[in-house]
């Protein structure tokens, strides 16, 4: 293998390290959830990609074929990463926030997320027979 590659994979490597050890720290020491839910999915993503670039880049140059596995995972992992990211925020906000503790809309209509009249599938609704949440 050449020099040059085995040095850009070293270097793709410490990347990915740094990046997952930036992202764990920031797991463990941010305060709120928003904040540590910042903190793992752009530095893991990151970590993880370079990971991924690197093996495609050693098979490349080592074994001389193309692995379109890590190409494939590499995909699905910036495909989800930002949904579930999101999915996760939303449910955030809809279990710590009300809509009169959020800044007002600018076009001057309500929170999407709050506008509906009728809960969301799988919200209870309170009965005389159970307390509400």
């Amino acid at each position: 293998m050449a020099l040059w590659a085995e040095i850009t994979i070293s270097l793709l490597l410490v990347i990915a390290g740094f990046f997952g050890f930036v992202g764990s720290f920031g797991l463990i020491r941010l305060k709120d959830a928003m904040s540590r839910l910042h903190a793992p999915t752009k530095a893991t993503t990151l970590g993880v990609g370079s990971v991924l670039i690197a093996s495609m880049l050693y098979f490349v140059t080592a074994q001389g074929q193309i692995s379109a596995h890590e190409l494939m995972i590499s995909l699905f992992l910036f495909l989800t990463a930002p949904i579930v990211a999101h999915f996760i925020a939303k449910v955030h906000v809809h279990l710590h926030e009300r809509p009169k503790s959020l800044p007002e809309p600018s076009v001057g209509t309500d929170w999407a997320s709050f506008a509906a009249k009728t809960p969301a599938r799988g919200v209870r609704r309170a009965t005389p027979d159970t307390p509400a949440d």
